[in-house]
Protein backbone atom coordinates (compact mmCIF):
# COMPACT_ATOMS: atom_id res chain seq x y z
CA UNK A 1 0.00 0.00 0.00
CA UNK A 2 1.41 3.73 -0.82
CA UNK A 3 -2.07 5.26 0.45
CA UNK A 4 -1.37 8.64 2.27
CA UNK A 5 -1.98 7.07 5.67
CA UNK A 6 1.04 4.56 4.97
CA UNK A 7 2.83 7.65 4.61
CA UNK A 8 1.83 9.31 7.67
CA UNK A 9 2.33 6.17 10.06
CA UNK A 10 5.77 5.39 8.65
CA UNK A 11 6.88 8.67 8.88
CA UNK A 12 5.57 9.17 12.50
CA UNK A 13 7.56 5.53 13.57
CA UNK A 14 10.55 7.39 11.66
CA UNK A 15 10.25 10.37 13.75
CA UNK A 16 10.36 8.46 16.58
CA UNK A 17 13.78 6.37 15.74
CA UNK A 18 14.79 10.09 14.37
CA UNK A 19 14.71 10.84 17.86
CA UNK A 20 15.64 7.96 19.79
CA UNK A 21 19.36 7.94 17.60
CA UNK A 22 19.98 11.37 17.85
CA UNK A 23 21.23 13.96 15.52
CA UNK A 24 23.84 12.18 13.32
CA UNK A 25 22.82 8.82 14.08
CA UNK A 26 22.25 6.33 11.51
CA UNK A 27 18.22 5.46 10.30
CA UNK A 28 17.56 1.45 9.74
CA UNK A 29 17.88 1.39 5.59
CA UNK A 30 14.98 1.40 2.98
CA UNK A 31 15.59 -2.31 2.47
CA UNK A 32 14.85 -2.87 6.59
CA UNK A 33 12.26 -0.70 6.58
CA UNK A 34 10.33 -2.31 3.80
CA UNK A 35 10.84 -5.69 5.40
CA UNK A 36 10.08 -4.58 9.27
CA UNK A 37 6.63 -2.53 8.06
CA UNK A 38 5.46 -3.93 5.34
CA UNK A 39 5.30 -1.56 3.28
CA UNK A 40 6.58 -0.67 -0.60
CA UNK A 41 9.95 0.98 -1.03
CA UNK A 42 7.82 3.74 -3.11
CA UNK A 43 6.23 4.55 0.48
CA UNK A 44 9.16 4.33 2.56
CA UNK A 45 10.92 7.19 -0.29
CA UNK A 46 7.80 9.32 0.29
CA UNK A 47 7.78 9.02 3.84
CA UNK A 48 11.88 9.70 4.38
CA UNK A 49 11.50 12.52 1.69
CA UNK A 50 8.17 14.44 4.24
CA UNK A 51 11.38 13.84 7.25
CA UNK A 52 13.39 15.44 5.29
CA UNK A 53 11.58 18.55 4.30
CA UNK A 54 10.71 19.23 8.17
CA UNK A 55 14.80 19.13 8.60
CA UNK A 56 14.76 15.81 10.98
CA UNK A 57 16.32 13.65 8.36
CA UNK A 58 19.14 13.84 6.33
CA UNK A 59 19.82 11.20 3.38
CA UNK A 60 23.03 10.76 1.67
CA UNK A 61 22.73 8.90 -1.62
CA UNK A 62 24.04 5.43 -1.78
CA UNK A 63 24.76 5.73 1.86
CA UNK A 64 21.68 6.33 3.77
CA UNK A 65 19.35 8.36 5.99
CA UNK A 66 20.53 9.56 9.04
CA UNK A 67 18.65 12.17 12.06
CA UNK A 68 19.17 15.86 11.82
CA UNK A 69 18.45 17.76 14.80
CA UNK A 70 15.16 19.25 14.56
CA UNK A 71 14.67 22.90 13.53
CA UNK A 72 15.55 25.56 16.16
CA UNK A 73 11.76 27.01 17.56
CA UNK A 74 13.06 30.64 18.24
CA UNK A 75 14.81 32.76 15.42
CA UNK A 76 17.64 33.61 17.77
CA UNK A 77 18.65 30.35 17.99
CA UNK A 78 21.58 29.64 16.86
CA UNK A 79 22.23 27.92 13.08
CA UNK A 80 22.17 24.43 12.95
CA UNK A 81 25.16 22.35 11.69
CA UNK A 82 24.19 19.01 12.74
CA UNK A 83 24.06 18.15 9.13
CA UNK A 84 27.72 18.41 9.11
CA UNK A 85 28.40 15.43 11.11
CA UNK A 86 26.90 12.97 8.21
CA UNK A 87 28.46 15.24 5.21
CA UNK A 88 31.50 15.43 6.73
CA UNK A 89 32.11 11.28 7.64
CA UNK A 90 34.62 9.67 9.82
CA UNK A 91 37.67 11.07 8.53
CA UNK A 92 39.26 14.29 11.34
CA UNK A 93 42.34 16.35 11.38
CA UNK A 94 43.87 16.31 15.03
CA UNK A 95 45.51 19.07 16.52
CA UNK A 96 45.72 18.11 19.68
CA UNK A 97 49.24 17.75 19.53
CA UNK A 98 50.25 20.66 18.13
CA UNK A 99 47.99 23.56 19.10
CA UNK A 100 49.00 21.95 22.55
CA UNK A 101 52.90 22.92 21.66
CA UNK A 102 52.18 26.50 20.31
CA UNK A 103 49.16 27.77 22.92
CA UNK A 104 50.74 30.35 25.26
CA UNK A 105 50.81 29.39 28.57
CA UNK A 106 48.54 30.71 31.09
CA UNK A 107 49.73 33.91 33.40
CA UNK A 108 52.14 32.73 36.15
CA UNK A 109 52.57 29.23 34.27
CA UNK A 110 56.24 28.50 33.71
CA UNK A 111 57.02 26.99 30.05
CA UNK A 112 59.08 24.09 30.26
CA UNK A 113 57.25 23.00 26.51
CA UNK A 114 57.20 24.50 23.27
CA UNK A 115 59.55 24.81 20.12
CA UNK A 116 60.71 28.34 19.71
CA UNK A 117 63.08 30.74 21.52
CA UNK A 118 61.95 32.79 24.02
CA UNK A 119 61.20 36.37 23.00
CA UNK A 120 63.99 37.78 24.81
CA UNK A 121 66.19 35.73 22.44
CA UNK A 122 64.73 36.51 19.34
CA UNK A 123 66.37 38.90 16.86
CA UNK A 124 63.68 40.84 16.68
CA UNK A 125 65.01 43.81 16.11
CA UNK A 126 67.17 42.55 13.56
CA UNK A 127 64.30 40.91 11.76
CA UNK A 128 62.26 44.32 11.61
CA UNK A 129 64.95 46.52 10.45
CA UNK A 130 65.33 43.92 8.07
CA UNK A 131 61.58 44.11 6.88
CA UNK A 132 61.93 47.82 6.91
CA UNK A 133 64.60 47.27 4.13
CA UNK A 134 63.14 44.42 2.26
CA UNK A 135 59.54 46.58 1.83
CA UNK A 136 61.10 49.46 0.31
CA UNK A 137 62.95 47.34 -2.49
CA UNK A 138 60.70 48.27 -5.56
CA UNK A 139 59.29 44.90 -6.67
CA UNK A 140 59.03 43.82 -2.93
CA UNK A 141 54.88 42.83 -3.72
CA UNK A 142 55.54 41.65 -7.21
CA UNK A 143 55.37 38.09 -8.20
CA UNK A 144 58.39 36.21 -7.21
CA UNK A 145 59.90 33.14 -8.74
CA UNK A 146 56.98 30.23 -8.05
CA UNK A 147 60.26 28.33 -6.47
CA UNK A 148 61.46 31.06 -4.44
CA UNK A 149 63.93 34.30 -5.13
CA UNK A 150 66.58 32.92 -6.46
CA UNK A 151 69.51 34.13 -3.78
CA UNK A 152 67.58 32.78 -1.41
CA UNK A 153 67.34 29.15 -2.50
CA UNK A 154 71.22 29.95 -3.05
CA UNK A 155 71.76 30.87 0.10
CA UNK A 156 70.09 27.55 1.54
CA UNK A 157 72.12 25.48 -1.41
CA UNK A 158 75.32 26.96 -0.14
CA UNK A 159 74.28 26.64 3.74
CA UNK A 160 73.53 22.52 2.91
CA UNK A 161 77.06 21.94 0.66
CA UNK A 162 77.48 18.17 -1.09
CA UNK A 163 76.73 19.10 -4.35
CA UNK A 164 73.58 20.81 -3.22
CA UNK A 165 72.46 23.92 -5.96
CA UNK A 166 69.73 26.14 -6.45
CA UNK A 167 68.14 24.12 -8.66
CA UNK A 168 67.58 21.73 -6.17
CA UNK A 169 65.62 24.03 -3.63
CA UNK A 170 62.08 24.70 -3.11
CA UNK A 171 61.16 27.53 -0.97
CA UNK A 172 57.60 26.79 1.16
CA UNK A 173 56.38 28.55 4.11
CA UNK A 174 57.84 27.24 7.12
CA UNK A 175 59.07 23.68 7.98
CA UNK A 176 55.22 22.91 8.97
CA UNK A 177 54.19 22.99 5.02
CA UNK A 178 57.63 21.63 3.99
CA UNK A 179 56.61 18.58 5.43
CA UNK A 180 53.35 18.59 5.10
CA UNK A 181 54.07 19.05 1.08
CA UNK A 182 56.56 16.01 1.36
CA UNK A 183 53.54 13.83 2.47
CA UNK A 184 51.37 14.71 0.47
CA UNK A 185 53.22 14.88 -2.86
CA UNK A 186 55.77 11.01 -2.20
CA UNK A 187 53.05 8.97 -0.56
CA UNK A 188 49.19 8.44 -1.23
CA UNK A 189 46.09 8.01 1.22
CA UNK A 190 46.26 4.79 2.60
CA UNK A 191 49.88 4.21 2.57
CA UNK A 192 51.95 3.34 5.33
CA UNK A 193 55.18 5.82 6.36
CA UNK A 194 57.57 5.00 8.46
CA UNK A 195 58.53 7.30 11.75
CA UNK A 196 60.86 6.74 14.05
CA UNK A 197 59.77 6.48 17.75
CA UNK A 198 59.29 8.31 19.57
CA UNK A 199 58.87 11.51 16.55
CA UNK A 200 57.68 14.95 16.19
CA UNK A 201 54.30 14.89 16.93
CA UNK A 202 53.72 17.67 14.00
CA UNK A 203 54.89 14.66 11.29
CA UNK A 204 52.35 12.41 12.93
CA UNK A 205 49.41 15.23 12.61
CA UNK A 206 50.14 16.31 9.28
CA UNK A 207 50.73 12.47 8.07
CA UNK A 208 47.48 11.20 9.25
CA UNK A 209 45.85 14.42 8.01
CA UNK A 210 46.94 13.44 4.79
CA UNK A 211 45.64 9.39 5.25
CA UNK A 212 48.92 7.63 5.73
CA UNK A 213 49.77 5.30 8.76
CA UNK A 214 52.40 6.12 10.74
CA UNK A 215 54.59 3.05 11.76
CA UNK A 216 56.98 3.40 14.62
CA UNK A 217 60.24 1.88 13.61
CA UNK A 218 62.80 1.58 17.13
CA UNK A 219 65.40 3.95 17.91
CA UNK A 220 68.52 3.81 20.25
CA UNK A 221 70.78 5.92 21.66
CA UNK A 222 72.27 6.73 17.87
CA UNK A 223 68.68 6.97 16.37
CA UNK A 224 66.66 4.53 14.13
CA UNK A 225 68.14 0.83 14.36
CA UNK A 226 68.85 0.23 10.29
CA UNK A 227 68.22 -3.76 10.78
CA UNK A 228 64.48 -2.84 12.02
CA UNK A 229 64.17 -0.11 9.46
CA UNK A 230 64.79 -2.77 6.79
CA UNK A 231 62.27 -4.40 8.22
CA UNK A 232 59.34 -2.46 8.46
CA UNK A 233 59.96 -1.40 4.63
CA UNK A 234 59.68 -5.01 4.18
CA UNK A 235 56.97 -5.60 6.11
CA UNK A 236 54.84 -2.76 5.21
CA UNK A 237 55.60 -2.08 1.67
CA UNK A 238 56.20 1.44 2.89
CA UNK A 239 57.90 4.30 -0.06
CA UNK A 240 58.88 6.80 2.53
CA UNK A 241 60.99 6.72 5.53
CA UNK A 242 60.37 10.67 7.91
CA UNK A 243 63.62 11.01 10.18
CA UNK A 244 65.36 13.60 12.22
CA UNK A 245 69.33 12.05 11.99
CA UNK A 246 70.31 15.32 14.03
CA UNK A 247 69.39 16.07 17.46
CA UNK A 248 66.42 13.90 17.31
CA UNK A 249 63.18 15.56 18.89
CA UNK A 250 62.19 14.94 21.75
CA UNK A 251 65.51 12.48 22.39
CA UNK A 252 68.47 14.27 21.32
CA UNK A 253 70.12 11.53 19.22
CA UNK A 254 72.66 11.96 16.39
CA UNK A 255 72.94 9.58 14.25
CA UNK A 256 76.79 8.50 13.80
CA UNK A 257 78.44 8.97 10.11
CA UNK A 258 78.23 5.22 9.08
CA UNK A 259 74.45 4.51 10.27
CA UNK A 260 73.80 7.94 7.95
CA UNK A 261 75.20 5.75 5.98
CA UNK A 262 73.50 2.53 6.64
CA UNK A 263 70.24 4.59 6.20
CA UNK A 264 70.38 5.47 2.85
CA UNK A 265 71.77 2.12 1.63
CA UNK A 266 68.53 0.46 3.34
CA UNK A 267 66.31 3.16 1.81
CA UNK A 268 67.87 2.53 -1.75
CA UNK A 269 67.10 -1.02 -1.25
CA UNK A 270 63.66 -0.54 -0.34
CA UNK A 271 63.22 1.93 -3.53
CA UNK A 272 62.12 4.61 -0.46
CA UNK A 273 63.02 8.14 0.17
CA UNK A 274 63.76 9.66 2.87
CA UNK A 275 62.56 12.55 4.44
CA UNK A 276 65.32 14.36 6.25
CA UNK A 277 64.18 16.86 8.95
CA UNK A 278 67.25 18.52 9.72
CA UNK A 279 64.98 21.42 12.07
CA UNK A 280 68.36 22.05 14.22
CA UNK A 281 70.78 22.78 11.82
CA UNK A 282 71.50 25.87 13.33
CA UNK A 283 70.90 24.76 17.13
CA UNK A 284 74.01 22.68 17.79
CA UNK A 285 76.79 23.28 20.09
CA UNK A 286 79.12 20.67 18.79
CA UNK A 287 80.45 19.33 15.28
CA UNK A 288 77.58 16.89 14.18
CA UNK A 289 78.02 14.57 10.98
CA UNK A 290 77.05 15.75 7.65
CA UNK A 291 73.19 16.09 6.56
CA UNK A 292 72.04 12.67 4.80
CA UNK A 293 71.25 14.65 1.67
CA UNK A 294 74.98 15.42 1.14
CA UNK A 295 75.76 12.29 1.42
CA UNK A 296 72.97 10.74 -1.30
CA UNK A 297 73.67 10.65 -4.73
CA UNK A 298 70.87 8.81 -5.62
CA UNK A 299 67.66 11.00 -5.02
CA UNK A 300 66.91 9.26 -2.04
CA UNK A 301 66.89 12.40 0.18
CA UNK A 302 64.21 14.79 0.44
CA UNK A 303 65.81 17.32 3.05
CA UNK A 304 64.27 20.04 4.81
CA UNK A 305 65.59 22.97 6.53
CA UNK A 306 63.75 26.14 8.37
CA UNK A 307 64.33 29.54 9.99
CA UNK A 308 61.49 29.86 12.17
CA UNK A 309 63.37 27.60 15.20
CA UNK A 310 66.45 29.91 15.12
CA UNK A 311 64.92 33.05 14.22
CA UNK A 312 61.11 33.71 15.40
CA UNK A 313 58.00 31.58 15.01
CA UNK A 314 56.73 34.30 12.46
CA UNK A 315 59.62 33.45 10.08
CA UNK A 316 57.86 30.83 7.93
CA UNK A 317 60.51 30.34 5.30
CA UNK A 318 61.55 26.83 4.96
CA UNK A 319 63.89 25.09 2.09
CA UNK A 320 62.78 21.27 0.35
CA UNK A 321 65.99 19.80 -1.13
CA UNK A 322 65.17 17.09 -3.82
CA UNK A 323 66.59 16.06 -7.17
CA UNK A 324 64.61 14.23 -9.99
CA UNK A 325 60.77 13.38 -10.44
CA UNK A 326 60.26 14.37 -6.65
CA UNK A 327 61.65 17.66 -6.94
CA UNK A 328 59.37 18.29 -9.69
CA UNK A 329 56.16 16.76 -8.16
CA UNK A 330 57.01 18.71 -4.66
CA UNK A 331 56.60 22.01 -6.59
CA UNK A 332 53.64 21.33 -8.17
CA UNK A 333 52.05 20.51 -5.12
CA UNK A 334 52.75 23.91 -3.61
CA UNK A 335 52.03 25.54 -6.83
CA UNK A 336 48.40 24.01 -5.95
CA UNK A 337 47.83 24.02 -2.93
CA UNK A 338 49.25 27.34 -1.76
CA UNK A 339 50.79 29.39 -4.86
CA UNK A 340 54.07 30.35 -3.51
CA UNK A 341 55.62 32.10 -0.33
CA UNK A 342 55.24 36.04 0.11
CA UNK A 343 58.17 37.61 -1.59
CA UNK A 344 58.44 40.54 0.99
CA UNK A 345 58.91 37.69 3.89
CA UNK A 346 61.38 35.68 1.46
CA UNK A 347 63.15 39.32 1.02
CA UNK A 348 63.26 40.03 4.68
CA UNK A 349 64.64 36.66 5.01
CA UNK A 350 67.36 37.34 2.66
CA UNK A 351 68.19 40.58 4.40
CA UNK A 352 68.44 39.08 7.45
CA UNK A 353 70.84 35.98 6.63
CA UNK A 354 72.91 38.53 4.27
CA UNK A 355 73.58 40.51 7.12
CA UNK A 356 76.21 40.59 10.50
CA UNK A 357 73.37 40.45 12.69
CA UNK A 358 72.49 36.34 11.50
CA UNK A 359 76.30 35.23 12.47
CA UNK A 360 76.21 37.17 15.81
CA UNK A 361 72.71 35.81 16.31
CA UNK A 362 73.82 32.62 15.76
CA UNK A 363 77.42 32.34 18.20
CA UNK A 364 74.65 34.23 20.84
CA UNK A 365 72.32 31.30 20.88
CA UNK A 366 74.38 28.59 20.42
CA UNK A 367 76.20 29.75 23.81
CA UNK A 368 72.43 30.35 25.99
CA UNK A 369 71.39 26.54 24.49
CA UNK A 370 75.24 25.48 26.04
CA UNK A 371 74.02 27.25 29.10
CA UNK A 372 70.05 27.10 29.51
CA UNK A 373 70.68 22.64 28.27
CA UNK A 374 73.30 22.11 31.26
CA UNK A 375 70.98 23.88 34.02
CA UNK A 376 67.92 22.02 33.16
CA UNK A 377 70.04 18.74 33.21
CA UNK A 378 71.61 19.83 36.67
CA UNK A 379 67.86 20.61 37.85
CA UNK A 380 66.12 17.30 36.93
CA UNK A 381 69.44 15.69 38.35
CA UNK A 382 68.45 17.50 41.63
CA UNK A 383 65.14 17.85 41.46
CA UNK A 384 63.73 14.30 39.74
CA UNK A 385 66.56 11.79 40.98
CA UNK A 386 64.21 9.17 40.23
CA UNK A 387 63.72 9.86 36.44
CA UNK A 388 66.58 8.64 34.02
CA UNK A 389 67.30 11.59 31.57
CA UNK A 390 69.07 10.73 28.16
CA UNK A 391 72.66 11.74 27.48
CA UNK A 392 72.70 15.17 27.30
CA UNK A 393 72.77 16.09 23.92
CA UNK A 394 74.98 18.47 21.40
CA UNK A 395 72.74 20.95 21.19
CA UNK A 396 68.81 21.22 20.15
CA UNK A 397 65.99 22.74 22.56
CA UNK A 398 64.88 19.48 24.87
CA UNK A 399 66.05 16.45 27.06
CA UNK A 400 63.81 13.66 27.17
CA UNK A 401 62.97 12.49 30.51
CA UNK A 402 61.75 8.80 31.18
CA UNK A 403 59.93 8.38 34.53
CA UNK A 404 59.24 5.39 36.63
CA UNK A 405 56.85 2.78 35.33
CA UNK A 406 54.42 3.56 38.13
CA UNK A 407 54.10 6.99 37.50
CA UNK A 408 50.59 7.76 35.97
CA UNK A 409 51.84 10.36 33.11
CA UNK A 410 48.99 11.74 32.15
CA UNK A 411 48.16 12.82 35.66
CA UNK A 412 51.49 13.63 36.35
CA UNK A 413 51.59 16.67 33.30
CA UNK A 414 48.39 17.59 34.75
CA UNK A 415 49.69 17.66 38.63
CA UNK A 416 52.61 20.01 37.16
CA UNK A 417 50.38 22.65 35.48
CA UNK A 418 48.24 23.24 38.62
CA UNK A 419 51.79 23.44 40.60
CA UNK A 420 52.92 25.96 37.85
CA UNK A 421 54.57 24.44 35.02
CA UNK A 422 54.24 23.29 31.90
CA UNK A 423 55.64 19.84 30.23
CA UNK A 424 54.95 17.77 26.98
CA UNK A 425 53.68 14.75 27.89
CA UNK A 426 55.69 11.63 26.26
CA UNK A 427 52.97 9.84 24.49
CA UNK A 428 52.24 12.23 21.85
CA UNK A 429 55.19 11.31 20.55
CA UNK A 430 54.67 7.86 20.07
CA UNK A 431 52.92 7.03 16.79
CA UNK A 432 51.54 3.68 18.30
CA UNK A 433 51.62 2.39 22.31
CA UNK A 434 54.56 4.11 24.28
CA UNK A 435 56.93 1.71 25.91
CA UNK A 436 56.66 4.05 29.17
CA UNK A 437 56.01 7.04 30.54
CA UNK A 438 58.10 10.19 29.82
CA UNK A 439 57.84 13.62 29.44
CA UNK A 440 59.84 16.37 27.13
CA UNK A 441 61.38 19.36 28.99
CA UNK A 442 62.26 22.36 27.13
CA UNK A 443 65.21 24.87 28.28
CA UNK A 444 64.74 27.59 25.48
CA UNK A 445 61.16 28.96 26.67
CA UNK A 446 61.55 30.03 30.18
CA UNK A 447 62.58 33.62 30.51
CA UNK A 448 65.76 33.08 31.90
CA UNK A 449 67.71 30.18 33.95
CA UNK A 450 65.98 31.49 37.23
CA UNK A 451 62.77 30.71 35.54
CA UNK A 452 64.42 27.31 33.99
CA UNK A 453 65.42 25.96 37.41
CA UNK A 454 62.06 26.89 39.44
CA UNK A 455 60.38 25.00 36.53
CA UNK A 456 61.80 22.33 37.15
CA UNK A 457 61.50 22.44 40.98
CA UNK A 458 57.94 22.53 40.37
CA UNK A 459 58.11 19.43 37.96
CA UNK A 460 59.86 17.55 40.77
CA UNK A 461 57.35 18.69 43.64
CA UNK A 462 54.39 17.30 41.34
CA UNK A 463 56.34 14.04 40.46
CA UNK A 464 57.11 13.23 44.47
CA UNK A 465 53.25 13.43 44.53
CA UNK A 466 52.60 10.33 42.52
CA UNK A 467 55.65 8.13 43.73
CA UNK A 468 54.62 5.83 45.95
Amino acid sequence: MDDDSSIARLAGLLREEAARVGPGGRLPSSRELTRRHGVSPVTVSRALAALTAEGRVVTRPGIGAFAAAPPSATAGDATDVSWQTVSLGDRSVDDTAVSGLLTPPPEGVIPLTGGYLNPALRPSRALANAAARAVRRPDAWALPPLNGLAELRRWFATEVGGGVTQADVLITSGGQAALTHAFRALAASGEAMLVETPTYPGALASARAAGLRAVAVPMDRDGVRPELLAEAFAVTGARVFYCQPTLHNPTGAVVPAARREQILAVARAAGAFVIEDDYARYLTTGAVPPSLVTLDTHGTVVHVNSLSKITAPSMRVAAVIARGPAARRLKAAQLVESFFVARPLQETALEFLGSPGWRRHLAGVAAEIAVRRDALAAALARHLPSAEVRPVPQGGLHLWVRLAREVDETALVESAQRAGVLVSPGAIYHPAEPPGPHVRVTHIAAAHVAELTEGVRRLGTALDAHLP
